[in-house]
């Protein structure tokens, strides 16, 4: 068979195949062609989940009639030269118009900002119209009508109006939250009007737009550099999540990416803090030299390669760690409102109340008084009955009772105990409910992880080897790596064919489910089913150590436990959720206490 030149429209077909793979993809091409044009406002329209219509209208720069005309050819543009070392604008391929145009109606108009008058030109399946003048604003109007008409096979693998609506969606938000400093409108038939006004140079206020207005209560900043790598943004606490990862949102130079080496370090920096299924919420931004990022790995360039892959996942996992280190350990403020809905109380009260928010000198009906804990007279009378502990001492021990002010302490003094196994503290404003065994489940981990970059952990003999019945393979397995588990406190020997005996375990954890504890760590050693899997995993193995050994619900607490307990949490990184991503605990405030009640 002969060998024969392909025409240009089939080759803007097969083209836009890659480009243009579905509505939000032409959207994606033509908003980046508006923010490289330095467009301060961008309005989108679309009709039939942007099958039917797609417009998108912007003030920037604009173009003349030659601009205009080399536009919608294959390969022309103003965005870079002679090399692809140096790419600081979001399109560079030349590609996006012509595609469009081979497989859509697309019509552009657009006018300079000096100049009198506008231009516009039309191309449909690849064939282009003659140029003519238009009446234009200063900027460009780009319409996209019957995406695919020529191209009919590829309207079958579209979804459904409302997902690929949706899509479009997804994509505006994206770009609203790398340029905050640029107003978004999205609108259309099929759709309701989204809008996100400017909001200069605060990255958290549109992010708070796009992510909704708990995220910025949630979130942590982030700031870290390293060998002229820098990382920006802001990182969710652990008890701020979500079911899927949609609410993850990276930036590599401003460019909007979905780069499976970024979403692989954002979850390796909040291992052991996030339930299983649940997923972080994150907008990181790195910025490096353009020399240093391939952006042309694949036309749609959503995907980047970096040159040193290993130190950008460094970078980025140990910034979001010292984050939550420092300021992670918070309860998320969800968990409030989501216990505040849980209540039902029996007597409604007036719906006509005023909505103002709870202060101490307004309250109609609550003499508040901050330097006596909840203020009301008949409280005072429970001071006498066990005054908290103000020293935090390891593994809880009993310390005598010294009276302290709770108001130095951010988890309070503790009240009580109900139901053996949530503390109730008092604090200065409100209270705060402990789950005990999430809590010191926590503690007992960071102790037992600080302790694994230092040296052995202490162990403790026991009296009478504890034997634990498990299958030859998994004996086997456990074996490999007796040596390391021997690094976290746990000695364990062959017994036979199909038997362990645990001959040490670490003293931190007190008395321990030893066949439990086993029989976990062979399940775990098995699915990762590696020879080198567990040195690198020891900190999965010291979380499963420590859910072992903690403090296990239905353990009576004294005050003085109780009070060890909230004052070592406060101490402790991340000691705001337990090592399976729950909250250990949650503050309510008087203000919401008062609302209730109807007091507010």
């Amino acid at each position: 068979m002969a060998i024969r030149q392909l025409s240009e429209t089939l080759i803007n077909q097969i083209a836009a195949g890659e480009v243009i793979e579905r509505p939000a993809s032409a959207a994606k091409e033509l908003i980046e062609n508006a923010l490289d044009a330095g467009a301060t406002r961008i309005e989108i329209a679309t009709a039939g989940g942007g099958k039917a219509l797609l417009r998108v209208s912007d003030n920037g720069s604009g173009m003349d009639a030659t601009d205009l005309e080399l536009a919608v050819r294959r390969h022309c543009t103003s965005k870079i030269s002679e090399t692809l070392e140096d790419i600081r604008t979001l399109g560079f391929r030349g590609e996006a118009l012509p595609s469009i145009g081979s497989v859509a109606r697309l019509s552009i108009a657009s006018r300079r900002r000096d100049s009198t008058g506008g231009h516009e030109i039309a191309v449909a399946g690849g064939k282009i119209a003659h140029m003519r003048p238009a009446a234009a604003n200063p900027g460009t109007i780009v319409e996209v009508r019957d995406l695919f008409f020529a191209t009919p096979a590829r309207l079958k693998f579209l979804k459904t109006e409302k997902a690929e609506a949706g899509a479009i969606t997804e994509i505006v938000k994206r770009m609203a939250i790398a340029f905050p400093a640029v107003r978004f409108v999205l609108s259309g038939s099929d759709r309701t009007t989204l809008e996100f006004p400017a909001t200069g140079d605060d990255h958290l206020a549109r992010m708070a737009q796009v992510l909704g207005k708990e995220f910025r209560d949630n979130a942590i900043a982030l700031d870290a550099e390293r060998e002229e790598i820098s990382l920006t943004g802001f990182a969710g606490v652990p008890t701020f999540n979500r079911g899927n990862s949609a609410h993850q949102y990276a930036f590599v130079n401003g460019r909007p990416v979905q780069d499976k080496q970024i979403l692989s370090a954002i979850r390796g920096a909040y291992a052991e803090t996030i339930p299983s299924g649940r997923y972080p919420v994150a907008v990181l931004s790195i910025t490096l030299d353009p020399a240093l990022v391939d952006v042309n790995v694949h036309p749609a360039k959503s995907d980047v390669r970096f040159r040193d892959p290993g130190l950008v996942r460094g970078l980025i996992v140990g910034a979001i760690r010292e984050a939550l280190t420092r300021d992670g350990s918070r309860a998320a403020t969800t968990g409030a409102s989501d216990m505040l809905r849980s209540f039902r109380p029996g007597f409604q009260p007036n719906s006509q109340r005023p909505q103002t928010a709870w202060s101490a000198e307004t309250s109609p009906s609550r003499p508040y008084q901050p330097t006596s804990g909840f203020g009301e007279r008949p409280q005072a009378s429970f001071d006498g009955l066990s005054m908290p502990t103000a020293r935090a001492e390891p593994q809880f021990s009993p310390q005598p009772a010294v009276p302290e002010p709770t108001a130095r302490y951010p988890l309070g003094a503790a009240r009580a105990q109900i139901h053996a196994n949530y503390i109730v503290a008092q604090t200065e404003d409100g209270l705060v409910i402990v789950d005990q065994h999430a809590a010191h489940e926590r503690l007992v981990f960071e102790a037992m992880r600080k302790a694994l970059h230092s040296k052995r952990l202490v162990s403790q003999v026991l009296l009478i080897p504890e034997i634990v019945d498990i299958p030859e393979e998994d004996c086997d397995r456990l074996m490999q790596h007796a040596a390391e588990l021997s690094v976290l406190g746990l000695a364990i020997e062959r017994f036979g064919p199909g038997a362990i005996a645990v001959r040490e375990t670490p003293a931190m954890l007190g008395e321990v489910d030893a066949h439990g504890l086993i029989r976990q760590l062979a399940d775990e050693i098995a699915e990762w089913d590696t020879a080198s899997g567990l040195s690198a995993k020891l900190e999965y193995v010291a979380a499963t150590m420590a859910c072992h050994g903690s403090v296990r619900s239905g353990r009576r607490l004294r005050p003085e436990e109780m009070n060890a307990l909230l004052r070592e949490m406060e101490v402790t990184p991340g000691s705001g959720q337990c090592n399976h991503g729950r909250p250990t605990y949650i503050e309510l405030k008087l203000s919401d206490i008062e609302r209730l009640f109807g007091r507010s």
